[in-house]
């Protein structure tokens, strides 16, 4: 995949790069993709943000090509695929059943790996199987575990999905004389490195509990490790400013709100001024420096789950960047349902960055797009909450300002999972 980097702004641009006022396959554009699509417990949404495609050269699918071309800035199309459009057709020969000690459990460094029924992992972890090397970190799921055999599904992890496109056109400039280059293709931009991994399969719960996932490397009581403030925030300002508008569109204009586990920021937008927001958290000091917050609590909830609310008490719950903490999960999302109105949402958000030490042992180990299923699997557990769904974003530019911006082209990946209270 080319890297994509940040859409030219400035009248010194030169003459090619200016803004034009319509696509043509003489220009550049920064375009959002949206690609929906349900499974049998949740609806979900992949976005993907493309800041630099060539509209000369980028392959659409045909049935989007001819609706993006002579368009404006703010066009949108939407279209459905039927299973096998979009994406290629699942194969029965592509589910492997292979023998039990084929699967290579000393692949990684992380010590002895066992097959679970639903995880996925690199294909190279397969001994024996032709085409199949070691090198190959291409994912595929483990769908069936017995004694003797395996039963692997090597598909891709959307290919029996009916699949709805939305296409956004977010800015168009001219491109400069043609120095060769590889052609993206839409269809790969926008399903390649995990989206469909945070389904179940087949609605099979996916068992990722039989690895003490609880466990964390620093057993210290949370209290001591957030003894100090630790004024920092593991979403660079790009995808802090999505979680904000995710908040946005999902939180009611007025209400009571709890903010779970949250420290210095809460990352409401501004047009939420009628929430009276409640923080939950571990340290005084960064509740302090968060002027959001009308009411503050300090508590452990791996220590005591058991939120000192009344029943109903809110409109709605966030937990920003802070989930993969939780040690008891299960008690702490019936405590945030038993706290919330029926129809109030109960949202969670999260990236790729975290405090290791305090990270729960599973969440290092699963692929980024599987962190949605356990999450969402927290929520069924409950058997209290309905309309789940799941988002991602990934694409988005690093600020130029960022710490981080000479490292990495690419803002922080957000990844959201959220219910209403039955």
């Amino acid at each position: 995949m080319d890297t994509l980097c940040a859409e030219p702004q400035s009248d010194a641009l030169p003459p090619e790069h200016r803004p034009l006022e319509r696509t043509s396959p003489r220009a550049m554009a920064r375009m959002r993709f949206d690609l929906r699509w349900e499974s049998d417990r949740a609806r979900h949404t992949d976005t993907y943000v493309a800041t630099k495609l060539n509209l000369w050269r980028d392959l659409f699918p045909p049935e989007l090509e001819a609706q993006i071309m002579d368009r404006p800035v703010g066009h949108q199309v939407v279209h459905r695929f039927a299973p096998g459009e979009l994406l290629p057709s699942w194969r029965e020969k592509q589910l492997l059943r292979v023998r039990n000690n084929q699967f290579n459990r000393r692949f990684t460094r992380r010590g002895f790996v066992q097959p679970r029924v639903g995880r996925f992992y690199p294909r190279g972890i397969m001994e024996g199987l032709d085409g199949v090397f070691r090198t190959d970190l291409h994912p595929m799921r483990i769908v069936e575990v017995t004694r003797g055999e395996l039963t692997a599904d090597f598909n891709q992890p959307l290919a029996d999905r009916e699949l709805e496109l939305r296409v956004r056109i977010e800015a168009i400039w001219a491109h400069g004389e043609e120095h060769g280059g590889r052609c993206n293709e839409i269809a790969e931009l926008v399903s390649a490195g995990g989206p469909g991994m945070q389904a179940r399969w087949r609605a099979t719960p996916t068992d990722f509990w039989s690895d003490l996932p609880f466990l964390r490397a620093d057993p210290r009581p949370d209290p001591e490790f957030y003894a100090g403030p630790r004024f920092v925030d593991h979403m660079d300002e790009a995808a802090l400013a999505e979680v904000g508008a995710l908040y946005g569109r999902l939180l009611p204009r007025e209400g009571r709100v709890l903010d779970l586990m949250t420290s210095w920021h809460s990352h409401l937008p501004g047009h939420l001024d009628g929430v009276e927001l409640t923080g939950l958290g571990l340290n005084a000091e960064e509740l302090a420096a968060n002027t959001r917050l009308s009411e503050r609590l300090i508590q452990d909830l791996n220590q005591d789950p058991k939120l000192p609310f009344a029943n109903a008490s809110f409109a709605a719950v966030i937990c920003t960047a802070s989930v993969e903490y939780l040690t008891r999960p299960f008690e702490v999302f019936a405590e945030v349902a038993r706290v919330l109105r029926p129809g109030g949402r109960f949202i969670t958000t999260f990236t790729n960055r975290w405090f290791p030490p305090k990270a729960i042992q599973i969440w290092d180990g699963l692929h980024e797009f599987e962190r949605p299923g356990l999450v969402s699997e927290y929520f069924l557990e409950s058997g209290l909450f309905t309309g789940l769904e799941t988002w991602s974003l990934r694409g988005l530019p690093r600020p130029e300002d960022d710490k981080y911006a000479d490292r990495l082209a690419f803002s922080d990946p957000v990844y959201a999972v959220w219910g209403a209270r039955v």
